[in-house]
Protein backbone atom coordinates (compact mmCIF):
# COMPACT_ATOMS: atom_id res chain seq x y z
CA UNK A 1 0.00 0.00 0.00
CA UNK A 2 1.42 3.55 -1.26
CA UNK A 3 0.01 6.62 0.81
CA UNK A 4 0.19 10.06 -1.09
CA UNK A 5 -0.75 12.59 1.33
CA UNK A 6 -1.11 16.51 0.51
CA UNK A 7 -3.14 18.66 2.38
CA UNK A 8 -3.87 22.17 0.74
CA UNK A 9 -5.98 25.67 1.43
CA UNK A 10 -8.94 26.90 -0.57
CA UNK A 11 -8.17 24.46 -3.58
CA UNK A 12 -5.12 26.66 -4.35
CA UNK A 13 -2.44 23.67 -4.37
CA UNK A 14 -2.73 20.63 -7.07
CA UNK A 15 -2.74 17.64 -6.59
CA UNK A 16 0.35 16.06 -8.06
CA UNK A 17 -0.37 14.64 -11.25
CA UNK A 18 -3.82 16.43 -12.08
CA UNK A 19 -2.49 20.02 -12.62
CA UNK A 20 -2.55 20.05 -15.40
CA UNK A 21 -3.39 17.56 -19.19
CA UNK A 22 -0.52 15.65 -19.93
CA UNK A 23 0.61 14.86 -15.93
CA UNK A 24 1.52 11.32 -14.73
CA UNK A 25 -1.31 9.12 -14.16
CA UNK A 26 -1.88 7.09 -10.79
CA UNK A 27 -1.95 3.81 -11.73
CA UNK A 28 -2.41 0.35 -8.96
CA UNK A 29 -2.35 -3.17 -9.23
CA UNK A 30 -5.44 -5.16 -8.46
CA UNK A 31 -7.19 -5.00 -5.15
CA UNK A 32 -5.33 -2.06 -4.01
CA UNK A 33 -5.90 0.65 -1.94
CA UNK A 34 -4.81 4.08 -2.90
CA UNK A 35 -4.53 7.36 -0.68
CA UNK A 36 -3.63 11.05 -1.70
CA UNK A 37 -5.54 14.19 -1.46
CA UNK A 38 -6.88 16.26 -4.60
CA UNK A 39 -10.48 17.98 -5.27
CA UNK A 40 -14.47 18.97 -7.20
CA UNK A 41 -18.67 19.07 -9.29
CA UNK A 42 -21.83 20.54 -9.48
CA UNK A 43 -25.44 19.79 -10.29
CA UNK A 44 -26.92 22.62 -12.43
CA UNK A 45 -25.63 24.35 -15.67
CA UNK A 46 -23.30 26.03 -13.53
CA UNK A 47 -20.50 23.84 -11.62
CA UNK A 48 -18.65 25.38 -9.52
CA UNK A 49 -18.47 26.96 -5.96
CA UNK A 50 -21.27 29.64 -6.76
CA UNK A 51 -23.52 27.36 -8.62
CA UNK A 52 -25.69 23.99 -8.24
CA UNK A 53 -29.14 23.05 -7.41
CA UNK A 54 -30.59 23.79 -4.25
CA UNK A 55 -33.17 21.53 -2.71
CA UNK A 56 -33.47 22.30 0.69
CA UNK A 57 -32.37 24.37 3.73
CA UNK A 58 -30.66 22.63 6.25
CA UNK A 59 -30.59 24.88 9.65
CA UNK A 60 -27.30 24.91 11.55
CA UNK A 61 -26.46 26.68 15.27
CA UNK A 62 -23.30 28.27 14.29
CA UNK A 63 -21.23 28.56 11.17
CA UNK A 64 -18.26 26.46 10.80
CA UNK A 65 -15.83 24.20 7.97
CA UNK A 66 -17.99 21.79 7.21
CA UNK A 67 -16.60 18.01 7.26
CA UNK A 68 -17.58 16.29 3.57
CA UNK A 69 -17.30 12.89 2.50
CA UNK A 70 -17.39 12.04 -0.67
CA UNK A 71 -18.20 8.72 -2.62
CA UNK A 72 -17.25 8.24 -6.38
CA UNK A 73 -18.57 4.93 -8.15
CA UNK A 74 -19.47 5.81 -11.69
CA UNK A 75 -16.07 4.90 -13.33
CA UNK A 76 -14.06 1.98 -13.27
CA UNK A 77 -11.75 4.08 -10.78
CA UNK A 78 -13.49 3.99 -7.68
CA UNK A 79 -12.22 6.79 -5.06
CA UNK A 80 -13.76 8.26 -1.43
CA UNK A 81 -12.63 11.37 0.34
CA UNK A 82 -12.81 13.46 3.24
CA UNK A 83 -12.77 17.67 3.32
CA UNK A 84 -13.75 20.93 4.05
CA UNK A 85 -14.08 24.12 1.89
CA UNK A 86 -10.03 25.05 2.72
CA UNK A 87 -8.29 21.62 2.03
CA UNK A 88 -9.05 17.68 1.21
CA UNK A 89 -8.28 15.89 4.32
CA UNK A 90 -7.71 12.59 2.99
CA UNK A 91 -8.76 10.47 -0.14
CA UNK A 92 -8.43 6.87 -1.01
CA UNK A 93 -8.33 5.38 -4.94
CA UNK A 94 -9.95 1.88 -5.05
CA UNK A 95 -8.71 -0.09 -8.01
CA UNK A 96 -8.78 -4.06 -9.23
CA UNK A 97 -12.14 -6.24 -9.91
CA UNK A 98 -13.36 -6.01 -6.43
CA UNK A 99 -14.07 -2.47 -6.36
CA UNK A 100 -17.65 -1.85 -5.58
CA UNK A 101 -17.37 -4.10 -2.54
CA UNK A 102 -14.10 -2.24 -1.13
CA UNK A 103 -16.30 1.11 -0.89
CA UNK A 104 -17.33 0.68 2.44
CA UNK A 105 -13.81 -0.65 3.65
CA UNK A 106 -12.12 2.03 2.21
CA UNK A 107 -14.68 4.81 3.88
CA UNK A 108 -13.59 3.18 6.89
CA UNK A 109 -10.29 3.00 6.29
CA UNK A 110 -10.17 6.82 5.31
CA UNK A 111 -12.21 7.71 9.00
CA UNK A 112 -9.32 6.34 10.77
CA UNK A 113 -6.45 7.23 8.69
CA UNK A 114 -7.56 11.04 8.71
CA UNK A 115 -8.86 10.63 12.60
CA UNK A 116 -12.06 12.29 11.12
CA UNK A 117 -15.03 10.43 13.76
CA UNK A 118 -18.01 9.36 11.94
CA UNK A 119 -19.76 12.36 13.86
CA UNK A 120 -18.33 15.14 12.90
CA UNK A 121 -19.75 14.54 8.87
CA UNK A 122 -21.77 17.80 8.27
CA UNK A 123 -22.36 16.86 4.58
CA UNK A 124 -22.39 13.86 2.05
CA UNK A 125 -21.66 14.15 -1.62
CA UNK A 126 -21.74 11.56 -4.19
CA UNK A 127 -21.45 10.60 -7.97
CA UNK A 128 -24.87 9.82 -9.17
CA UNK A 129 -23.59 8.96 -12.94
CA UNK A 130 -24.17 8.34 -16.09
CA UNK A 131 -21.72 5.96 -15.55
CA UNK A 132 -21.41 1.71 -14.89
CA UNK A 133 -25.01 0.50 -13.33
CA UNK A 134 -23.77 -1.45 -10.63
CA UNK A 135 -21.18 0.95 -9.25
CA UNK A 136 -23.78 4.01 -9.30
CA UNK A 137 -25.98 1.84 -7.45
CA UNK A 138 -23.98 0.83 -4.72
CA UNK A 139 -22.09 4.26 -4.34
CA UNK A 140 -25.70 6.18 -4.71
CA UNK A 141 -26.67 3.79 -1.48
CA UNK A 142 -23.74 3.68 0.50
CA UNK A 143 -23.80 7.65 0.40
CA UNK A 144 -27.55 7.90 1.16
CA UNK A 145 -27.03 5.39 4.06
CA UNK A 146 -24.19 7.51 5.59
CA UNK A 147 -26.46 10.95 5.28
CA UNK A 148 -29.12 8.89 7.13
CA UNK A 149 -26.78 7.78 9.98
CA UNK A 150 -24.98 11.12 10.21
CA UNK A 151 -27.75 13.30 9.82
CA UNK A 152 -25.98 14.67 7.34
CA UNK A 153 -27.05 16.97 4.14
CA UNK A 154 -26.49 15.29 0.93
CA UNK A 155 -25.71 16.43 -3.00
CA UNK A 156 -25.45 14.49 -5.73
CA UNK A 157 -23.29 15.46 -8.78
CA UNK A 158 -22.93 13.90 -12.30
CA UNK A 159 -19.96 12.19 -13.60
CA UNK A 160 -19.84 14.52 -16.37
CA UNK A 161 -20.03 17.69 -14.74
CA UNK A 162 -17.31 16.44 -12.22
CA UNK A 163 -14.67 15.26 -15.16
CA UNK A 164 -15.48 19.07 -16.59
CA UNK A 165 -14.71 20.48 -12.97
CA UNK A 166 -10.68 19.98 -13.19
CA UNK A 167 -9.92 21.90 -15.90
CA UNK A 168 -12.18 24.43 -15.69
CA UNK A 169 -9.08 26.75 -15.93
CA UNK A 170 -8.72 26.03 -20.07
CA UNK A 171 -9.60 28.96 -22.41
CA UNK A 172 -10.53 26.07 -24.51
CA UNK A 173 -14.15 24.87 -24.91
CA UNK A 174 -14.48 21.86 -22.48
CA UNK A 175 -15.91 18.28 -23.78
CA UNK A 176 -16.54 15.76 -21.00
CA UNK A 177 -17.05 12.18 -22.44
CA UNK A 178 -17.66 9.15 -20.48
CA UNK A 179 -16.95 5.57 -21.56
CA UNK A 180 -21.02 3.90 -21.95
CA UNK A 181 -19.75 0.84 -22.98
CA UNK A 182 -21.86 -1.49 -26.26
CA UNK A 183 -19.81 1.44 -28.57
CA UNK A 184 -21.35 4.26 -26.85
CA UNK A 185 -20.53 7.08 -24.72
CA UNK A 186 -22.31 9.79 -22.22
CA UNK A 187 -21.10 13.14 -23.10
CA UNK A 188 -21.53 17.01 -22.77
CA UNK A 189 -19.85 19.76 -23.07
CA UNK A 190 -18.81 23.12 -20.60
CA UNK A 191 -17.36 26.49 -21.04
CA UNK A 192 -15.12 27.69 -18.50
CA UNK A 193 -16.43 30.53 -16.02
CA UNK A 194 -15.50 32.61 -12.82
CA UNK A 195 -15.44 29.41 -9.82
CA UNK A 196 -16.14 26.63 -11.93
CA UNK A 197 -17.55 26.17 -15.37
CA UNK A 198 -21.04 26.40 -17.23
CA UNK A 199 -22.40 23.67 -19.23
CA UNK A 200 -23.91 24.26 -22.83
CA UNK A 201 -25.66 21.34 -23.69
CA UNK A 202 -27.62 18.33 -22.98
CA UNK A 203 -26.53 15.17 -21.20
CA UNK A 204 -26.42 12.71 -24.25
CA UNK A 205 -25.52 8.95 -25.06
CA UNK A 206 -24.52 7.89 -28.58
CA UNK A 207 -22.21 6.35 -30.51
CA UNK A 208 -18.91 8.11 -31.03
CA UNK A 209 -19.21 9.17 -34.26
CA UNK A 210 -22.32 10.55 -33.86
CA UNK A 211 -20.41 12.64 -31.36
CA UNK A 212 -17.37 13.37 -33.98
CA UNK A 213 -19.90 14.76 -36.03
CA UNK A 214 -21.77 16.94 -33.60
CA UNK A 215 -18.53 18.37 -32.42
CA UNK A 216 -17.92 19.82 -36.12
CA UNK A 217 -20.56 22.32 -35.14
CA UNK A 218 -18.43 23.77 -32.40
CA UNK A 219 -16.81 26.62 -32.51
CA UNK A 220 -12.90 27.22 -31.44
CA UNK A 221 -10.65 24.40 -29.78
CA UNK A 222 -12.39 21.85 -27.35
CA UNK A 223 -10.59 20.20 -25.37
CA UNK A 224 -11.76 16.55 -24.04
CA UNK A 225 -11.19 14.67 -20.90
CA UNK A 226 -12.44 11.32 -19.87
CA UNK A 227 -12.11 7.46 -20.53
CA UNK A 228 -14.23 7.84 -23.72
CA UNK A 229 -12.44 10.76 -25.15
CA UNK A 230 -9.11 8.40 -24.65
CA UNK A 231 -10.64 5.11 -25.70
CA UNK A 232 -11.86 7.03 -29.17
CA UNK A 233 -9.51 9.50 -29.33
CA UNK A 234 -9.16 8.81 -33.13
CA UNK A 235 -12.88 9.02 -34.24
CA UNK A 236 -13.48 12.14 -32.30
CA UNK A 237 -9.76 13.41 -33.86
CA UNK A 238 -10.76 12.48 -37.22
CA UNK A 239 -13.01 15.61 -38.01
CA UNK A 240 -10.82 18.41 -35.89
CA UNK A 241 -7.68 17.83 -36.28
CA UNK A 242 -5.64 19.89 -34.07
CA UNK A 243 -8.41 22.03 -33.14
CA UNK A 244 -9.50 18.83 -30.30
CA UNK A 245 -7.22 18.09 -27.63
CA UNK A 246 -7.37 15.13 -25.50
CA UNK A 247 -6.54 14.96 -21.85
CA UNK A 248 -4.19 12.81 -20.34
CA UNK A 249 -5.09 9.75 -18.53
CA UNK A 250 -4.96 11.87 -15.62
CA UNK A 251 -8.50 13.58 -16.41
CA UNK A 252 -9.79 9.92 -17.21
CA UNK A 253 -12.41 9.53 -14.30
CA UNK A 254 -14.49 11.85 -11.88
CA UNK A 255 -13.01 11.82 -8.76
CA UNK A 256 -14.21 12.18 -5.01
CA UNK A 257 -12.32 14.77 -3.90
CA UNK A 258 -13.31 16.91 -6.88
CA UNK A 259 -16.72 16.10 -4.93
CA UNK A 260 -15.88 17.41 -1.84
CA UNK A 261 -14.83 20.61 -3.40
CA UNK A 262 -17.45 20.97 -5.03
CA UNK A 263 -20.00 20.47 -2.12
CA UNK A 264 -17.92 22.16 0.54
CA UNK A 265 -19.19 25.95 -0.37
CA UNK A 266 -22.51 24.44 -1.19
CA UNK A 267 -23.16 23.25 1.92
CA UNK A 268 -21.96 26.23 4.00
CA UNK A 269 -24.86 28.27 2.34
CA UNK A 270 -26.90 25.28 3.75
CA UNK A 271 -27.98 23.68 0.17
CA UNK A 272 -28.63 20.36 -0.39
CA UNK A 273 -30.75 17.78 -2.32
CA UNK A 274 -33.43 16.00 -0.42
CA UNK A 275 -32.34 12.73 0.56
CA UNK A 276 -35.19 10.66 -1.55
CA UNK A 277 -34.68 12.50 -4.79
CA UNK A 278 -30.67 11.24 -4.93
CA UNK A 279 -30.99 8.63 -7.28
CA UNK A 280 -28.65 7.28 -10.24
CA UNK A 281 -29.13 9.34 -13.30
CA UNK A 282 -28.54 6.21 -15.70
CA UNK A 283 -29.42 8.23 -19.08
CA UNK A 284 -30.21 5.05 -20.72
CA UNK A 285 -31.40 1.31 -20.25
CA UNK A 286 -29.73 -1.50 -18.99
CA UNK A 287 -28.90 -4.36 -20.23
CA UNK A 288 -31.47 -6.05 -18.39
CA UNK A 289 -34.05 -3.70 -19.40
CA UNK A 290 -33.50 -3.68 -23.19
CA UNK A 291 -33.42 -7.92 -23.02
CA UNK A 292 -36.83 -7.39 -21.86
CA UNK A 293 -38.13 -4.93 -24.42
CA UNK A 294 -37.17 -6.87 -27.04
CA UNK A 295 -38.85 -10.19 -25.04
CA UNK A 296 -41.91 -8.18 -24.87
CA UNK A 297 -41.65 -6.19 -27.91
CA UNK A 298 -41.82 -3.24 -26.23
CA UNK A 299 -38.11 -1.80 -28.09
Amino acid sequence: MRADRRVGRCGRRPLAGRSAPGGAHLRGSDRRLRRSTHRDHGGGPLVGRAGGRARGRHRSVERRPVIVIAVETSTPQVSVAIGTEQEIIGRIQVVGRARQESVTPALERLLAWTGVDLGQIGGVAVGIGPGLFTGLRVGVETAKTLAQVTRAMILGFTSLDALAYPVRFTSRRILAVVDARRGEVFSSTYIAVPGGVMRDSEYTVSTPDHLAADLEALPGDVLAVGDGAILYRDVLTEQRGGRLEIASSVFAHPDAASLVELAAPRFLREEHDRLFDVAPFYLRKSDAEIAWDRRTGDV
